[in-house]
């Protein structure tokens, strides 16, 4: 059985620390491999990514464009097909797909498409469906069951 203190790297797969400022005879001695003087040179001198020496940065030089909407809904979406595979009885909605890892957990509204076929009928509720996958449920003898947006508010549903 292997436990965690057994646990090393493959052979080769590691290398050893260079030890620079060890004196002249190690090669590495005086400036340590920095060079000479400068920002660089010195103990926390890093400088960040995308620093040009003062220069006015190319992102602060590029116009902002386009516009991100904070009311933006994005919707999980499940095809019919997907639907027809679940080997679950009862209401189908938002929750149930998140458990069983069809729908991602950030998706806070979900929308059924229509690709693929149904045979069985289901009890589905989303947030939006579209007429095909609408009239593939219906048609399978199953229900199609909108949730409003208010209802989601207030923890109705």
């Amino acid at each position: 059985m292997i436990t965690l203190d057994a646990l090393r790297p493959d052979p080769g797969s590691t290398r050893r620390k260079k030890r620079v400022g060890r004196g002249p005879g190690s090669g590495h001695g005086k400036t340590a491999c920095r060079g000479e003087n400068g920002q660089k040179s010195r103990s926390g001198g890093n400088i960040r990514p995308g620093f040009e020496g003062g220069q006015m940065p190319l992102y602060r030089k590029l116009p902002k464009r386009g516009f991100k909407n904070p009311f933006r809904k994005v919707y999980g979406v499940l095809n019919v097909g997907s639907l027809a595979e679940l080997r679950h009885e009862g209401i189908v909605d938002i929750t149930v797909l998140k458990a069983l890892g069809l729908v991602r957990k950030r998706n806070q509204f979900l929308k059924i498409l229509g690709d693929g076929e149904i045979q069985r009928p289901l009890t589905v509720r989303a947030h939006a469906v579209s007429k095909t996958a609408r009239n593939k449920i219906e048609t399978a003898g199953g229900q199609v069951e909108i949730i409003s947006d208010q209802a989601r508010r207030a923890n109705i549903v």
